[in-house]
């Protein structure tokens, strides 16, 4: 089956971007290791540029955009934050125009950053029919081009170059565990893994509600439609369906048994992380974090022999005034 990227696309997009984001280095925790009795290597893509992994594949957008139509007038997009802010900043690095499309209900951490990187901020109502329907009418007033944050071949190979980096730094792994929201991210990390080490096995972490697991177990979509938001704390991830270029990759490639995680176990997750390995996660982030120290994990790690482990740190985008265990949005543990 043709997807939409391949490891050539992945590789072209490492070449177009490396002068412009961070190789983000391998971190360990000694705690971590004891607690799963394995080794863990964590990918910290909190301390990439913007703040999150969005970067890798916004500029490697805007760059191939300026390669292929130097007249661009601008670019718009839709983000909850993340994909927001690394468009505006890639937009800023490329000289080009650049609008977001915000939910109403995005942390105001992000929307400030947004505007900080000079992008124009629109909010729009936070279902996925208003997000589109405000980007589209963005995108025909001002005759710009959208780049969506995840269903955009140049977004999922820009996201790809975290496997590239990752298996050169830590080359013998046995399994890599990502988050999936729209998709971008995580087809983008099993594109590569799977192409330069078949072997590698790649778990996909996902937020209660999503359904990803029932998903992949059927073999198709079976979300539910119109296109529903999970109600979740990690605000990266309530996109519930996947994207039309990324379920493919997924589909085929991830392992059919996910890991899903609850707000409790995201808060605690944030909360270890800030405390014990001394790095700034948004909830987001900390997924993966909760679903390595799951007992879910330990059974899969059981089950597939796995004893050298990558753990994608998505985001550390956070607002620092509302984070969960001091407010009552969650239970504190």
């Amino acid at each position: 089956m043709a997807y939409a990227i391949d490891l050539a696309a992945i590789r072209a997009a490492h070449e177009r971007i490396q002068h412009l984001v961070h190789r983000t280095a391998i971190a360990t925790s000694q705690t971590v290791n004891q607690r799963t009795g394995l080794e863990i290597f964590f990918k910290p893509e909190n301390t990439q540029k913007t703040g999150a992994f969005k970067i890798r594949g916004a500029t490697n957008s805007v760059l191939h955009l300026k390669e292929t139509d130097p007249a661009c007038k601008g670019v718009v997009t839709h983000s909850s934050g993340n994909h927001g802010q690394a468009l505006s900043y890639a937009a800023r690095s490329a000289g080009l125009p650049c609008t977001i499309v915000v939910p109403e209900n995005a942390p105001a951490v992000k929307a400030a950053a947004i505007r900080g990187y000079g992008a124009d901020v629109v909010y729009c109502k936070q279902t996925p029919q208003s997000r589109q329907e405000t980007c589209d009418e963005v995108k025909t007033r001002l005759g710009y081009v959208h780049i969506p944050s995840y269903d955009y071949p140049d977004v999922m190979a820009g996201q790809g170059t975290i496997s590239l980096e990752l298996l050169d730094q830590v080359p013998d792994l046995d399994a890599i565990l990502v988050a999936v929201s729209g998709g971008g991210l995580s087809s983008g990390v099993i594109m590569a893994a799977k192409s330069l080490r078949p072997s590698i096995k790649v778990f996909i972490v996902e937020p209660k509600g999503k359904m990803l697991q029932e998903c992949l177990q059927a073999g198709e979509r079976i979300w539910p439609n119109p296109p529903q938001s999970v109600d979740t704390l990690a605000d990266g991830m309530r996109t519930q369906q996947m994207g039309h270029l990324t379920w493919p990759i997924i589909r085929d490639m991830a392992e059919k048994s996910t890991i899903a995680v609850d707000d409790q176990q995201i808060t605690a997750a944030m909360k270890f992380t800030f405390e014990r390995m001394k790095m700034v996660v948004e909830p987001s982030g900390a997924t993966t974090i909760a679903a390595v120290l799951s007992d879910r994990f330990q059974e899969l790690a059981k089950e597939h022999s796995l004893k050298r482990v990558a753990v994608i740190i998505s985001g550390g985008n956070v607002d620092l005034d509302d984070l969960p265990w001091c407010s009552n949005k969650t239970p504190s543990t």
